[in-house]
């Protein structure tokens, strides 16, 4: 979601801050290159958005099967929570994404390679649809519930309800992921906190789903793709849009070098190559 959770600091931004003792550190990679430590951030986020999509659409396919017991409350705790936990653990390793829209958001904004942006997507949707495989195959037979989402009104209400939520989410990552300004440590319980609202009021709209993998996952397991386009594109317009905007409300005065420097628990994840 998270990713939640958006990557802190610069994310990949290209702009060096020259070190003492150092006046000529070393350009950039200009490539993706599968090193070994890229590779250790695309299993962070294949591993991080399996346990976000299983701990989210479990907390759905039990609140069904056991007479919702869990609830819509309870279902928007486990989604806050799980990205909360998610971004404090593996946030410093890969930006914990886990959301194909932050992705290509951050992107957008030069906080994040471009070249790297179809493998972040790949791990996250292989991330999503094994967690939903998961669910499928431990609760099957009269146990088996769709944990995807699908609109329960109007397409058009559905498009504007993903867009406004995921504008909403990317908007408070940003403010927490790209300002020092900000109180980076906080950074989680933030990204978590706002999944929770979201769900809340947008969860028996939508299903709230702010990510086209967290959708997309499940659709291919069930072979059930009713609106599938909505999430695949409200989600990533809302995002894009949303990272732009606080770009354009971020008011400062100091240099851009300063105010892209991050003091967050994500200040050494600015190194993608």
């Amino acid at each position: 979601m998270a990713d939640t959770a958006g990557n802190k600091g610069d994310h990949g931004v290209v702009l060096t801050v020259e070190e003492e003792g150092n006046p000529n550190p070393p350009p950039p990679s200009s490539d993706v290159g599968f090193t070994v430590p890229f590779m250790q951030k695309l299993m962070a986020e294949v591993l991080g958005t399996y346990f976000l999509i299983f701990a989210g659409c479990a907390s759905v396919v039990v609140n069904v099967n056991n007479e919702k017991v869990v609830s819509l409350p309870g279902i928007a705790i486990v989604w806050g929570l799980a990205v909360m936990v998610l971004v404090y653990s593996v946030g410093h390793i890969s930006g914990a994404h886990f959301n194909p829209a932050v992705t290509i958001a951050f992107a957008t904004c030069k906080r994040f390679p471009l070249k790297q942006v179809p493998a972040y997507i790949t791990a996250q949707v292989f991330g999503s649809t094994m967690a939903a495989g998961t669910l499928r195959l431990l609760f099957s037979g009269t146990h088996d519930v769709f944990a995807g989402t699908s609109p329960q009104g109007s397409d058009l209400q559905a498009f504007v309800m993903e867009f406004i939520i995921t504008f909403y989410l990317m908007f408070i990552i940003s403010g927490v992921a790209t300002d020092n300004r900000a109180i980076g440590e906080l950074a989680g319980l933030a990204v978590g906190a706002t999944v929770l609202l979201n769900v809340l009021f947008a969860g028996p709209i939508t299903g709230a789903s702010m990510n086209p993998a967290r959708s997309l996952g499940p659709a291919i397991v069930w072979d059930r793709y009713k609106g599938i386009w909505i999430y695949l594109t409200a989600p990533i317009i809302g995002a894009v849009s949303g990272a732009w905007a606080y770009n354009a409300v971020r008011y400062t005065d100091k240099p851009l070098r300063d105010i892209t420097k991050s003091a967050s628990f994500l200040k050494d994840s600015r190194d993608f190559s």
